[in-house]
């Protein structure tokens, strides 16, 4: 248990306004940071949390244990413990299976104070935070205050939760202010929020502070002042300075009120401790934000002056749970409220475990978020921070799947399916875990781990949108000024294929959206499966709102894993849907030259390293090598326009769209090897191209110094267009041949028999005509030596050994040509060889009497020439006495 603190929620309970308690005197004095208390001065210890989410998992006891550390060293009774808010929602499965149950009594154990209200804390919406998680005056269920100085009743500045709550310290009066993002409203589902409105949190904060301070005991006083705020820095590495240059809500937290003493951030799940200088004073107080997880626990510990109650200085830290190195069991029986814990966190486990540990689909690789330091490993993309949502994803892009596939029938039927991309809050990992659960081997994906993806427990909304309004949806992923996140990559199903140039202007940045290959009608309609969270404009994207939508009353997680029950085993696909690129035609036609850039980066708005390339970050995306350009009709690839290096992710493309292309075809640029694709239509061309193209037709007769003349088959191809008029036959620069076409574009050429063996180019050329232009190719025709062919005879008939010296002659034609033979013809014998050249394809060679009589085998053979190939005969001799 801890020590008793008087305490009383200002502004307002759950049920009725109240004022706070007056309490005299209010410092503000500050000073530099201190390592400890002055002497004699009142040290307080304030602890801190924020975006805990539900985690009810093995680190929890941890965790726990690192709050009572700090709590025990810095004293019972001096010790405050303040949320900023997320304490539940995005939770974990054993937390999540049981509506945040767990969390809520975890942090009642450990004696929460008080906590801004985060976003989450109204998923399901105002009445459940105050009707559940805070519960009736007289049933509590959260113990401590849960504070929104800026959530007011619609239409008013009338308070609806508690602006702040005071503590007493040892006679110091501590008051903890709290206030949410005013961006809440578009980050949970306005059906929920409906009776109640967010301002502006520092404007809020400081109109508290300042009554606090303002000596009117009427309105409540306070010697110490805690803002605690669900709003926070962009990027937690950066100095303070640069925070603020970012602009939105943490940069109007340098104008704080002076007498602010403390301030706690979340939200933007960062982690920093900042000396913030104070507005108009020489001195700085604590800025920090812890993480998010129970990865850390914020630490502040103030020096109070014990007579005038002003702070003198201060020491700030975030403490990290993993510095706390006992075992859960040392901790729970060194600390009474980390026992209660331990066994809060055992039971909740154990009960999610009997739910959690039934299979429910298989995967064949990770699916996952899009990684923040995702690199190339080995061709694959490798990182270890995920979630980064402004970066298309395997996991978005599956999810939009399951939304368009997984409405039964009787629902109706969605064209095309988008995710948020906030809402993928876990990943599907191949690798399994046995230690709990024997089922859970490789690739087995558990209900607990289905649920933890998407964990809000939206409804799932039907929404029929114009082509129009769907444009303005994808327009609002870059969202609006002053926005947590300037970019959102909604996820989409693979049957829509979008183009994006972030450096065009806003409302003009989705240069084409097609679905089903179609590209999109601005004036039909589209019905779109998404999150309820989305239909009612959350995360921004307002242009939902103009559609008109049905709740089909299923819940995401149920619709979620009867998907991956369905549709396993399944594979993540690493095609983006969504290419961003500049320069990129809206149509292309036949012969038209084309340059432009597939997957661009450093662009603005910016948007983070590798969210425009061509290469997805998920966890195994593959390296993208390579662009294949292909004109493809009907389905069926007719053509090529070339192949184009990727190099970073991003390609140059410079290209000349085939003359054969038809108004009516694609050209289709396929990256290699993730499969993403952009479709660029063909158009009737201005004036037509041709392209001709000629086949040798008796190939096998190209003989040098054939008597055969080669037929050759010219076709000109010019697209839409009917082409007339002459092509011609050149070889080596001759005109050889011409012929008019014919009414199909083909026309038939002659080529004389050509005089050298080889590779021989036939230049084929079309004139052209009024309406279509020239072109030409080149034909390399394979020219063979003619094969020779030898005939011999011998005289005399009869030889005798040792007195008859046999004569050979030899004759060598080249059939089916002009050529006569030149060169020499061999003839072996006996181990012997004897050689003459052919004069006029002949010649006659006088051999020596054989010495021993038998049959003598003559191999006779023309060694051929630069016309005529090689040829051999064999005969036999028979010797006699």
């Amino acid at each position: 248990m801890h020590a008793a603190r008087s305490r009383l929620a200002g502004a307002v309970s759950l049920a009725l306004l109240a004022t706070g308690v007056a309490v005299a005197g209010s410092g503000s004095a500050h000073a530099e940071p201190v390592t400890a208390a002055a002497d004699g001065d009142i040290a307080i210890n304030l602890l801190g949390v924020n975006d805990f989410h539900g985690r009810i998992f093995t680190n929890t006891v941890k965790w726990a244990g690192t709050v009572e550390k700090l709590r025990a060293e810095g004293g019972d009774a001096d010790t405050l413990f303040v949320g900023a808010g997320d304490l539940v929602g995005a939770s974990l499965f054993a937390s999540a299976v049981d509506d945040d149950q767990p969390t809520i009594d975890v942090l009642n154990a450990l004696g929460l104070d008080a906590s801004a209200v985060g976003n989450h804390e109204f998923d399901k919406g105002f009445d459940d935070l105050t009707d559940r998680i805070i519960g009736a005056d007289g049933s509590r269920n959260a113990q401590w205050d849960y504070l929104g100085a800026n959530v007011y009743e619609k239409g008013t500045t009338t308070p609806a939760l508690p602006e702040y709550a005071t503590f007493d310290v040892e006679g110091v009066s501590v008051a903890v202010v709290g206030a949410v993002t005013e961006e809440t409203a578009s980050l949970v589902s306005p059906g929920g929020i409906s009776d109640i409105e967010f301002g502006d949190p520092v404007e809020a904060v400081n109109r508290v502070a300042g009554e606090l301070s303002d000596g009117d005991e009427a309105n409540g006083e306070a010697d110490v002042i805690v803002a605690t705020f669900h709003a926070g820095a962009q990027d937690g590495t950066e100095t303070y300075e640069d925070g603020v240059a970012h602009g939105g809500e943490f940069a109007e937290m340098a104008d704080l009120d002076p007498a602010v003493d403390v301030i706690f951030n979340g939200h933007t799940h960062q982690t920093y401790v900042y000396d913030q200088p104070i507005p108009g004073e020489s001195g700085t107080r604590p800025l920090l934000q812890t993480g998010s997880y129970a990865a850390n626990v914020g630490h502040v510990v103030l020096s109070v002056d014990p007579t005038t109650h002003e702070v003198t200085g201060y020491e700030a830290e975030n403490v990290a749970t993993s510095s706390t190195t006992e075992t859960d069991a040392e901790l729970a029986a060194e600390y009474p409220d980390v026992a209660q814990v331990k066994s809060i966190v055992d039971d909740a486990l154990a009960d999610a475990a009997e739910v959690g540990n039934e299979p429910v689909g298989a995967i064949t690789d990770d699916v996952t978020t899009a990684f923040a330091d995702a690199a190339p490993v080995d061709g694959e993309y490798e990182g270890t921070t995920r979630d980064n949502r402004q970066a298309e994803s395997t996991l978005g892009d599956l999810v939009a799947n399951a939304l368009r596939d997984g409405i039964p029938s009787d629902m109706g039927e969605a064209d095309l399916g988008i995710t948020n991309p906030g809402g993928l809050r876990a990943e599907l990992l191949y690798a399994g875990d046995t230690t709990d659960n024997p089922e859970n081997t490789d690739g087995v994906v558990t209900y607990a781990e289905a649920n933890s993806v998407l964990p809000f427990v939206n409804n799932i909304w039907l929404v029929d949108l114009t082509g129009a309004e769907l444009k303005d949806v994808l327009e609002q992923q870059w969202q609006p000024s002053g926005a947590d996140r300037p970019y959102l990559q909604l996820g989409l199903s693979d049957n829509v294929e979008v183009t994006a140039d972030s450096s065009a202007d806003e409302g003009s940045r989705i240069t084409s959206v097609r679905i089903d290959g179609e590209p999109v009608d601005p004036d039909a309609t589209y019905t779109v499966s998404t999150f309820s969270f989305l239909g009612t404009g959350g995360d921004n994207f307002t242009a939902f709102t103009e559609g008109t939508s049905s709740d089909t009353g299923l819940v995401d997680r149920d619709l979620w894993i009867s998907y991956l029950q369905d549709a396993s085993p399944i594979s993540p696909s690493y095609s983006r849907q969504q290419v961003f690129a500049t320069d990129l035609p809206s149509s292309v036609s036949a012969g038209s030259e084309e340059s432009f850039t597939l997957g661009t980066d450093n662009v603005t708005p910016a948007v983070p390293t590798t969210g425009e390339t061509l290469d997805l970050t998920s966890l195994g995306s593959p390296v993208n090598t390579k662009v294949k350009a292909t004109l493809v009709r009907d389905g069926e690839t007719v053509g090529s326009a070339g192949t184009f290096a990727v190099t970073d992710g991003t390609a140059d493309i410079d290209l000349t769209t085939p003359c054969s292309a038809r108004a009516g075809d694609s050209l289709v640029l396929t990256a290699k090897p993730s499969g993403t694709q952009v479709t660029l239509p063909v158009v009737a061309a201005d004036s037509l191209c041709s392209e001709v193209s000629a086949t040798v037709l008796n190939a096998g007769k190209a003989l040098v110094n054939g008597n055969k003349q080669l037929r050759l088959e010219a076709v000109v191809d010019a697209g839409d267009g009917t082409p007339t008029g002459t092509v011609t036959a050149t070889v080596d620069g001759t005109e050889v041949d011409s012929a008019e076409l014919g009414e199909d574009g083909t026309a038939l050429l002659v080529v004389p028999a050509f005089s050298l063996a080889g590779s021989q180019d036939v230049v084929v050329t079309y004139s052209g005509d009024d309406t279509v232009e020239g072109s030409s190719t080149t034909v390399a025709v394979r020219v063979r030596k003619a094969p020779g062919k030898i005939a011999v005879s011998r005289t005399p008939a009869a030889v005798h050994a040792r007195t008859t010296r046999p004569t050979w002659d030899v004759s060598v034609a080249a059939p089916g040509t002009s050529t006569v033979p030149s060169g020499r013809v061999v003839v072996r014998t006996a181990g012997f060889a004897f050689t003459a050249v052919l004069h006029d394809g002949e010649a006659s060679l006088r051999l020596p009497a054989y010495g021993t009589v038998g049959v003598k085998n003559v191999r006779i053979s023309y060694l051929g020439d630069d016309e005529v190939t090689a040829a051999t005969v064999l005969r036999t001799v028979r010797v006699v006495h």
